[in-house]
C-alpha cells in the first residue's frame, strides 16, 4: 500500500493505493491519525484500494472516532467497489459519510 496526502479546499485528502490489510493497516492508521492531529477536515480517497480487511476498516473507524471527538469531519470519497462491499457488509456505510466524488466530499466538509 502507498498513500498520498494533499491539501485542497481547507481539507486534507488522503489517498490510499493498493490493499489495506493486516500488513499495511498499521501504516494507514498512523497516516490517518497524523492527519486527525492537524485539526482539519479529512477526505479519505479509497478509489485505488482493491481490498480492505477488518484491520483496515478498524483503522478507518478509529480515525473517524478520533476526528469526531475533536469536532472534525472525516469523509470517505470515491470508494472502490471492493472496499464498499466490505463497508456495507459491516454496515459502516450507515456510519461514514461516503461521497461519490472528491468534489462532493469537499462540499460535505465545507
Amino acid at each position: 500500500m502507498k498513500h498520498e496526502i494533499n491539501e485542497q479546499g481547507g481539507a486534507m485528502i488522503v489517498s490510499f493505493i493498493g490493499d489495506v490489510d493486516l500488513q499495511t493497516s498499521p501504516d494507514a492508521r498512523k497516516v490517518l491519525l497524523d492527519c486527525v492531529a492537524k485539526r482539519m477536515p479529512i477526505l479519505v480517497d479509497l478509489s485505488k484500494v482493491g481490498y480492505i480487511d477488518s484491520s483496515g476498516v478498524a483503522s478507518l473507524v478509529e480515525s473517524f472516532q478520533n476526528a469526531k471527538k475533536a469536532g472534525q469531519n472525516l469523509v470517505l470519497v470515491s470508494v472502490s467497489d471492493g472496499a464498499l462491499r466490505v463497508l456495507k457488509l459491516a454496515r459502516l456505510d450507515k456510519v461514514f459519510t461516503i461521497c461519490d466524488t472528491l468534489e462532493d466530499g469537499l462540499a460535505a466538509v465545507g
